[in-house]
Parts: structure tokens; sequence; C-alpha cells
């Protein structure tokens, strides 16, 4: 955070300009990745609907190779 002083003609309490256009900032920045988050999730989620009963053949696959490799 910024250790402000008291500028001449300031009354206690105004923030000054920079102050406020770094809390707006950081209010665009926090949303702009909670929807990052939120889209992400939902994509994924799709895509696991979209998937469903196939992953669970591939994961068997993956078991598999894995078992083959112990053997060598």
């Amino acid at each position: 955070m910024l250790n402000r002083l008291s500028h001449p003609g300031e009354k206690p309490g105004n923030e000054p300009e920079e102050v406020k256009l770094q809390k707006a900032s950081k209010q665009i920045v926090q949303h702009a990745i909670l929807q990052a988050v939120q889209q992400v999730s939902q994509e994924s989620r799709q895509r696991e609907d979209r998937t469903g009963d196939n992953q669970g053949n591939f994961q068997l696959g993956v078991g598999e190779l894995t078992k083959k490799h112990e053997k060598k």
C-alpha cells in the first residue's frame, strides 16, 4: 500500500485520485479473474459431461500401460 502524506488544502478522509484509481483497477482485475475461473470451471464440467464414459476407459488403459511397464 502507499504511505500517503496529507497535501496542503486536502480534507482528511479524501483519497487522492491515484488511490481511487488503484482501488478501481484492483476491483476490475479481481472481477476479471473471478469470471475467468468461473468460465474454466464451466468448460471443464461441460467437457466431463461430453466425455463421460470415455474417461473411464482411458483411465483403464493407463493402468494397463503401468502394469506392462512394471513387468519390464
